[in-house]
């Protein structure tokens, strides 16, 4: 395994080359390309071969992974990590084209629960998809613009001089709509959506069908500290706990292992699961189910299957933030740098129990990594994850862990080095 500062770098670049769910994949898919995993498809038949590696798209935001070993797979069933490809953002709406007076300006849509007033002031641009229409076929394209061409300015303190005591608000249908330009006598009209696309793709206008796009902040990742011992990026929640297990899938111990090592990264988590392609829909059922057939196993057996799995339900954790100790609850304040974090709910916002502990906890140990254990503060809602959906849905056993970070669901959040290197172990691990 590469130093910490190496693999935390390989994180930053993964994330820089995925501003969008559609990219994620993509860049996923390319590393399960280079080491030797083939590419399956819904739609065809599968002929499984034992000790290959194969992964699965679903609508390209959503992927699962995963290698075939020689274990009897009833008796020992699958190793499981979830983690999920978006984040919550800005989504630019189907007619997004917004001219008020001189200025012209992108309509948005709230995506999950971003901190909307980390999108101020920042180097915007847009990233996604588009589905285009020539010659009667239709096709998807990933899309990127790389120059920073949105801003949502911040309104002077002048003009809102309680901004410091009482926080920025911004109405979410009148204040942030993102600004593209400023028309004169000079300057021509700034070009629509559908123009920026075209001439971003190099198509026609006329053939583009539909996009699904949102803002991203162009500033790339980056590594910070006396010693750069913590780095900083969009997007962490929760592409570095995908990026942890990726790596742990292709690493050498998991690639000879005689396990059946599955990774799967849903999209939609941030808007609560509930869609084809989301961890509540019949996507890891379907195919899981899809390996047992392939085997030839009976329905007795793929309970039994079932039975013997164990998912790890992978997704960041709050860090202690000093300047704030009374949002924490004051037992269990994990820190950056300190190991993986066990997160613990007795409402089952999250699906740890004290078996999935116990067994995580053991995992850490094996790899000499050391652990932390998170509950939230009882008088605040606490979110969730993937992993009680999951676990309800296959009856697997889950633990649900992430590494410590800062500013969850900012558009630039923090974490910690040796807590990525740390998470990658264990994941190594249990793949083993």
């Amino acid at each position: 395994m590469p130093s910490a500062i190496q693999h935390a770098q390989d994180l930053l670049d993964y994330i820089d080359a995925s501003p969008s769910p559609w990219h994620a994949v993509q860049s996923t898919a390319t590393t399960l390309n280079t080491y030797g995993f083939e590419e399956l498809f819904e739609g065809d038949a599968w002929a499984l071969e034992q000790g290959k590696h194969y992964y699965v798209k679903r609508d390209d935001s959503s992927i699962i992974a995963f290698t075939t070993g020689s274990k009897s797979l009833a008796e020992h069933g699958f190793n499981l990590i979830g983690a999920h490809t978006d984040s919550p953002g800005l989504r630019v709406k189907p007619k997004p084209d917004n001219q008020k007076g001189a200025f012209s300006r992108i309509g948005v849509e709230v995506y999950g629960g971003p901190i909307l007033a980390t999108f101020t002031d920042r180097d915007l641009s847009l990233a996604g998809r588009v589905h285009v229409l020539q010659n009667g076929e239709l096709s998807s394209r990933l899309i990127k613009f790389k120059n920073p061409f949105l801003r949502l300015p911040n309104l002077a303190i002048h003009m809102n001089p309680k901004v410091n005591t009482d926080g920025l608000k911004l109405n979410k249908q009148t204040e942030l709509p993102l600004l593209l330009g400023v028309a004169n006598d000079e300057l021509k009209k700034q070009p629509d959506m559908a123009e920026l696309i075209a001439n971003e793709l190099g198509i026609k206008q006329s053939d583009i069908s539909a996009w699904e796009l949102h803002a991203y902040d162009t500033q790339g990742g980056s590594l910070y500290g006396l010693n750069d011992e913590f780095y900083a990026n969009s997007q962490l929640d929760n592409l570095a706990s995908c990026h942890a297990a990726l790596m742990a899938l292709v690493s050498d111990a998991s690639l000879h292992s005689s396990n059946f090592n599955v990774c799967a990264f849903f999209d939609h988590e941030e808007i609560g699961s509930n869609s084809h392609k989301g961890a509540d829909g019949s996507f890891l059922p379907d195919v899981l189910e899809r390996i047992a057939d392939t085997l030839q196993l009976s329905s007795e057996d793929y309970k039994r299957t079932l039975s013997n799995s164990f998912l790890i339900s992978a997704d960041m954790a709050h860090a202690y933030q000093p300047n704030f100790p009374s949002a924490y609850e004051p037992d269990h304040k994990v820190l950056v740098n300190h190991g993986p974090v066990v997160k613990v709910n007795a409402n089952i916002r999250y699906a740890s129990n004290s078996a999935s502990q116990a067994r995580f906890i053991q995992l850490c140990k094996q790899a000499d990594v050391p652990y932390q254990t998170y509950s939230h503060r009882t008088d605040l809602g606490c979110g969730s994850t993937i992993g009680p959906i999951t676990s309800a849905q296959l009856g697997i056993n889950t633990v649900d862990v992430g590494c410590p970070m800062w500013a969850m669901h900012s558009i630039r959040e923090s974490a910690g080095v040796q807590d990525h290197g740390y998470m990658t172990r264990v994941f190594s691990q249990f793949f083993s």
